[in-house]
């Protein structure tokens, strides 16, 4: 849908504004705002989180202090921003009264304005940019910007009646948006099941509807196919068997594979470049093509991958075990098999501790899994592979969906708020037809 332009237009003098409608007040923010400056206990008043979401409670688990007043009081319809540019989008109007961080700004109006205006306005990327142009700081990317900073910044207002067409056309605009977004995210998370539905019945009870069944006499395999058999993980692999030498030359170059670089959809997601010689002494697992990796800390991150084709200087975390298939075990399918749910849900059940949970390479290659004969094994990598193929391209097209309409809804919004689209009438023959 395409939007007309106001008829006559102005120069608003500032680069990040550009023409104006001629009718909008162009005025600095410090004319409209004043800073709320109180200064609280988060023990008296409740502690609020500023996100991209707006302005939420801060979760239970958050540690309070006792450093007495060391919090923002923030009332409700105060405008709430973080200063700090790597926070940048983390704003909003908020609902709910309670205390902020020092980090963020707190805006009380000092002159009538529709607040669901500014929560479009001051949220909109143009705005959000120079916000974080006025800041000043040590690091390159880290800015802060303050108060004293912000107030001087040039807003081109229109009247508060426009002001509430303006607002009403976009919060049903990005309402519409945002359930379309919400729609591909939950198909996302339909396929994310969908996928491990199909790993899981695969590698447990093959691709032949028709054939015949037994009892595994392992409780999370209740029946298996006849000609499958039952046995522990180390019947099959060897564990751990590469390590690379402590008196590796310290110049010489490693991709090293970290826990948090990897997960059981996506394989290993990234590799980092590095000396030896800086390398964390976690970095010595030797991998060969062929192997699979599970994490063994930490184990609820369900961080397990396939080795395909690695860098002969491809180095993997201690964290990780290394499980390496013999001549009996197709290396794709038990991939896929140890990415199932079925054996990662053995693996988080069997780990130990509470914050930092973690299995014995010993005890993970103990839990029984069922292997079909090596061509049905061959037969059911292919048939996953082709499969979740087709899973993953639709998952590709929701997220690009998602995106084009996350795009969309701010270019929406950073167009009605400097006045490039005029939706005046949109916005009343929306409210005529409600």
């Amino acid at each position: 849908m395409s939007f007309p332009t106001y008829r006559n237009y102005k120069p608003s003098g500032e680069l990040w504004l550009g023409q104006v409608p001629a009718h909008w007040t162009l005025r600095r923010l410090g004319f409209y705002f004043i800073e709320r400056r109180q200064k609280v206990s988060d023990k008296v008043f409740k502690p609020l989180s500023v996100s991209k979401a707006g302005i939420v409670p801060q979760i239970e688990t958050a540690a309070k202090t006792d450093d007495g007043d060391n919090r923002k009081r923030v009332n409700r319809g105060d405008f709430v921003i973080n200063s700090r540019s790597d926070r940048k989008g983390s704003a909003g109007v908020s609902e709910l009264e309670g205390s902020v961080s020092l980090i963020n700004t707190v805006l009380i109006p000092q002159e009538p304005v529709c607040m669901r205006f500014i929560h479009h306005l001051f949220r909109s990327v143009p705005f959000q940019e120079e916000y974080y142009r006025h800041g000043k700081g040590i690091v390159a990317d880290l800015w802060s910007t303050n108060f004293s900073e912000m107030k001087n910044i040039c807003l081109s207002m229109p009247p508060s009646s426009e002001q509430e067409q303006i607002a009403s056309f976009l919060d049903q605009e990005t309402s519409k948006i945002d359930a379309l977004v919400s729609e591909q995210q939950r198909l996302i998370e339909l396929l994310k099941e969908k996928r491990q539905a199909v790993i899981s019945h695969a590698v447990t009870k093959g691709l032949n509807p028709d054939v015949r069944m037994k009892p595994s006499g392992v409780e999370w395999l209740a029946e298996v196919p006849e000609q499958w058999e039952v046995f522990p993980l180390k019947t099959v692999t060897s564990c751990n068997d590469d390590v690379l030498d402590e008196k590796t030359n310290p110049d010489y170059e490693i991709l090293y594979v970290d826990i948090s670089s990897v997960d059981a959809v996506n394989g290993v997601r990234e590799k980092m470049a590095m000396p030896f010689s800086e390398a964390p002494s976690r970095a010595r697992r030797q991998v060969k093509h062929g192997d699979v990796i599970v994490s063994t800390v930490r184990t609820y991150l369900r961080a397990i991958a396939c080795i395909q084709n690695p860098e002969t200087n491809l180095i993997v975390s201690t964290g990780f075990a290394v499980i390496r298939p013999k001549l009996t075990a197709v290396p794709e399918f038990l991939g896929f098999l140890m990415s199932s749910n079925y054996f990662m849900e053995q693996v988080i059940s069997r780990s130990t501790g509470v914050s930092y949970p973690a299995i014995n390479a010993s005890e993970l290659v103990r839990i029984q899994i069922a292997l079909p004969p090596i061509e049905v094994q061959a037969g059911i990598a292919s048939f996953l592979k082709q499969r979740l193929a087709q899973l993953d391209r639709l998952k590709e097209e929701a997220e690009k969906a998602i995106g084009l309409f996350q795009e969309r809804r701010s270019s929406l919004i950073s167009a009605a708020v400097t006045g490039k689209i005029d939706v005046r009438n949109y916005a009343v023959t929306q409210k005529d037809a409600a």
